[in-house]
């Protein structure tokens, strides 16, 4: 067996086929379930990956480690000046991974085109709702005009099936989970809801104003009906799929709070300053840049990457399968736009 195919296990047998790449650690919004309106601090840039060290990496991901998916996100990643570049570079590694993004949207109007000329082959965008005063409330910018120039650039550019995630905040935009819906399988949109998680950078979360998966679906099902999709479907996929209608349009819910999916997980990440983090909510890592930095092979790197798989926990950052709901879980210092979605 060779190096690739052992691949990235950890001591519950599930193997990382699916590498997050965090370019920045910055963001032109401000949303509340994020990060506060101001004093945030960011990376100091000589800690920054350059970006042939990005590209080394999932280099070594790709051809030791077998990772076979690279989601590019960040803060947002749009903002990374090198990111068509990093994006055709990838798309040149052997064997070629999926390469997608995750980004707010604001910019892709101007670089869809030239992401799906470089290789990207899909893209995640948010969009927490329709409403535009709705949009500068929670994202303390008025910027909804600019993500949905976006969308649009992203359908032309041929990056589909175009998915949207969703956040939904009780007593903010809760109620308008139908009309995303709606709005989203008009266009042929794949709409994600998304519980909101404790990797605000301010930790200010609170369980009781999360709105969860079984209240997602409450609401949807007020308007639509809704068929799940059979679970053998899902894979290592965190969304839960329904078809909406009977089909063919889907919805799916991403409950890592409520129902937690941590057995099948099969992602690995990798932040903008070079640090492993076997889970999203890892208290600890693995710093793969130093290694770079000193000179480091890439059978050396490859190896401290698999070390750090090695030791994940069972769910969530603890030895609990209840992961975040269990009274062991603790948030980790770092705030989602410094670990990358």
């Amino acid at each position: 067996m060779t190096t690739a195919e052992q691949g990235l296990l950890d001591t519950f047998g599930r193997r990382a086929v699916d590498l997050r790449v965090s370019l920045t650690d910055r963001c032109n919004l401000r949303c509340t379930y994020c990060m506060p309106e101001e004093g945030m601090q960011w990376l100091a840039k000589d800690t920054l990956l350059t970006d042939d060290e990005i590209v080394r990496l999932v280099g070594i991901a790709v051809r030791e480690l077998g990772i076979r998916e690279v989601r590019f996100t960040g803060g947002e990643p749009l903002l990374r000046p090198g990111l068509v570049g990093i994006v055709a570079r990838c798309a040149e590694l052997t064997p070629r991974p999926e390469l997608s993004l995750t980004t707010n949207g604001i910019g892709l109007a101007r670089t869809a085109s030239a992401l799906k000329a470089a290789g990207l082959d899909r893209i995640n965008v948010s969009l927490d709702t329709l409403d535009r005063e709705t949009f500068r409330t929670l994202s303390r910018r008025d910027r909804q005009g600019d993500v949905m120039a976006g969308l649009a650039a992203a359908e032309a550019a041929g990056l589909l099936p175009v998915k949207l995630n969703a956040v939904l905040m009780r007593g903010v935009n809760d109620h308008e989970a139908p009309d995303l819906l709606a709005w989203s399988l008009e266009r042929g949109y794949e709409l994600r809801f998304i519980e909101q998680m404790p990797l605000d950078a301010q930790h200010g979360w609170v369980r009781t104003n999360m709105i969860t998966a079984e209240e997602i679906l409450e609401r949807l099902s007020a308007r639509f009906t809704l068929t799940p999709e059979p679970s053998a479907a899902r894979g290592a996929a965190p969304a839960e799929r329904w078809l909406v209608d009977g089909g063919p349009g889907r919805v799916g819910v991403i409950a890592s709070v409520t129902r937690p999916f941590c057995r099948a997980c099969d992602r690995t990440r990798l932040t903008a300053d070079g640090q492993v983090r076997n889970c999203l909510f890892a208290t600890e890592e693995t710093d793969l840049r130093g290694a770079l930095r000193a000179g480091g092979a890439d059978t050396d790197i490859a190896e401290l990457w698999r070390k750090a798989m090695w030791g994940k926990k069972a769910a969530a950052g603890t030895d609990a399968p209840a992961g975040i709901e269990a009274p062991a879980f603790h948030q980790p210092a770092r705030p989602m736009s410094a670990i990358g979605g």
